[in-house]
């Protein structure tokens, strides 16, 4: 158990960490948050999942700015 846990925490996309980091709540106390919620949603907060990971990606590529001239 410990080891597919720690795979998803490996290859996730952070989403849940960042905000908890931001929130300064548990990790753990927001995935089981959107657990439940997509359950009782029928997975819409799925949607709002990915689109957050969506947004942190893209955020992510706009801090690494490189420069044409240094190529």
């Amino acid at each position: 158990m410990k080891g597919i846990q720690d795979y998803f925490e490996k290859h996730a996309f952070g989403v849940c960490a960042r905000l908890g980091e931001k929130l300064r709540l548990p990790s753990s106390s927001i995935r089981l948050f959107f657990i439940y919620a997509s359950f009782l949603a029928f997975g819409s907060p799925l949607i709002v999942y990915l689109s957050l990971a969506f947004v942190m990606n893209f955020r992510k590529h706009l801090r690494r700015r490189h420069s044409l001239w240094y190529y």
